[in-house]
C-alpha cells in the first residue's frame, strides 16, 4: 500500500474569530442589521436577537463567499497570507 503526499500552495483554513461593528435599527415590525466594515453584510429579523443571528450567518456566508471566489479567480503564482490590521 502507498501513501502519496500532496503539497498546496494555499495555507490550511483555521477558525477565526473576526470583530466588526454591527447597527440595528428599528423599522416598524422589524430590526434591520448591517455591518459598518462589510459592504452588503445586511439582514432583518422580527426580534432583536433573530436579526443579530442572521448578520452573523449573513457575514459567515459573505466571507466564505469571497474566499472561494478568490480561490477561484486568482493565479497559481498568487501569494495568500494573514494580514493583521489594527483599526
Amino acid at each position: 500500500m502507498s501513501c502519496k503526499t500532496t503539497s498546496h500552495k494555499h495555507t490550511q483554513e483555521r477558525s477565526t474569530i473576526n470583530k466588526f461593528t454591527a447597527v440595528f435599527e428599528r423599522d416598524g415590525d422589524w430590526w434591520i442589521g448591517y455591518v459598518e466594515e462589510l459592504p452588503g453584510a445586511n439582514t432583518q429579523g422580527r426580534t432583536l436577537p433573530e436579526a443579530r443571528e442572521n448578520l452573523k450567518e449573513a457575514v459567515e456566508m459573505i466571507i466564505e463567499a469571497n474566499r472561494e471566489l478568490t480561490r477561484l479567480e486568482i493565479g497559481s503564482d498568487a501569494i495568500r497570507e494573514e494580514l493583521l490590521v489594527a483599526a
